[in-house]
């Protein structure tokens, strides 16, 4: 894949381009007591508009931030001021943790050219570049939504893979709770994993608030039998993290790869679910 970052350096040499629209992807696990939109409205990068991981999603559904329909997401994205031939940057305020996940949104959506900020909002404030406060509010624009469904993959496409064993699939969440030994912070959900799977816990993949390098992520997959040249289905606690691994993934090598976006959410809270500990 062409290297989905771009330094601070570069976007502060383009950050008036009007083509170029600044994200600030931000977004908390429910008990972090910290609020996203809050943070972005005290300071954020020029010109970011605050994408809302909550807000652009199938808001009918019961399970959190779902991807939304091709059209709405159409919708709402144009109504934000970007078009799908902008050259979309992505930063969140934990360095990468969220960003990833708006990423993936867009690359399923059909955008042309979409990128993360490397080091995110930590990395540009460290390098004391300039802020502003408040919300922008960009001219409403078209986009052109192409849904890639290869991206994508739902509960029963899982259920199947689990059992046929065709794909492979691969959990981001901490090894504590992928082997039911720690609690999940969602209430109400069973604790384990989904039969056949493997672990590759998110924080292993960065390293100061960066995706590591190829090579080095070749190394992590391959050391838990993941054969990146094969079918891979990501997966986490709700479809965030998996992101992050899918984007991994895709660094290393792997020319296959879907998000399951109902991720553990949705199976742990299903009794038709098999789970294993």
């Amino acid at each position: 894949m062409n290297d989905p970052f771009v330094t601070t350096e570069w976007l502060a040499a383009h950050l008036r381009d009007p083509d170029v629209v600044v994200l600030d992807g931000s977004w908390h696990m429910p008990n972090a007591a910290r609020n996203a939109q809050a943070d972005y409205l005290a300071g954020h990068i020029p010109g970011a508009v605050f994408f809302d991981i909550d807000g652009v999603a199938d808001t009918d559904s019961a399970l959190p931030h779902m991807l939304p329909s091709p059209a709405a997401f159409a919708h709402m994205v144009g109504a934000l001021g970007i078009a799908d031939t902008m050259t979309v940057v992505i930063y969140d305020e934990i360095g990468l943790f969220s960003a990833p996940r708006v990423w993936w949104t867009f690359k399923t959506m059909g955008a042309k050219d979409v990128r993360i900020l490397s080091g995110g909002g930590p990395q540009w404030r460290a390098e004391k570049r300039p802020t502003e406060t408040g919300l922008v509010a960009r001219p409403k624009q078209v986009f052109n939504a192409a849904f890639d469904a290869s991206r994508v993959a739902d509960f029963d496409t899982v259920r199947a893979r689990s059992q046929d064993g065709t794909s492979q699939i691969t959990d981001a969440r901490p090894a504590q709770r992928f082997h039911a030994e720690a609690p999940e912070p969602r209430k109400g959900l069973r604790a384990g994993h989904i039969p056949g799977s493997t672990n590759l816990p998110v924080n292993l993949l960065t390293e100061a608030g960066q995706l590591k390098s190829p090579e080095q992520l070749a190394v992590l997959f391959a050391e838990r039998g993941i054969a990146l040249d094969q079918p891979l289905i990501t997966t986490c606690g709700s479809g965030i993290t998996a992101a992050t691994l899918a984007l991994a993934a895709e660094r290393a090598g792997a020319k296959s790869v879907a998000v399951y976006d109902g991720s553990w959410t949705e199976w742990g809270s299903r009794t038709d679910a098999e789970v294993e500990t």
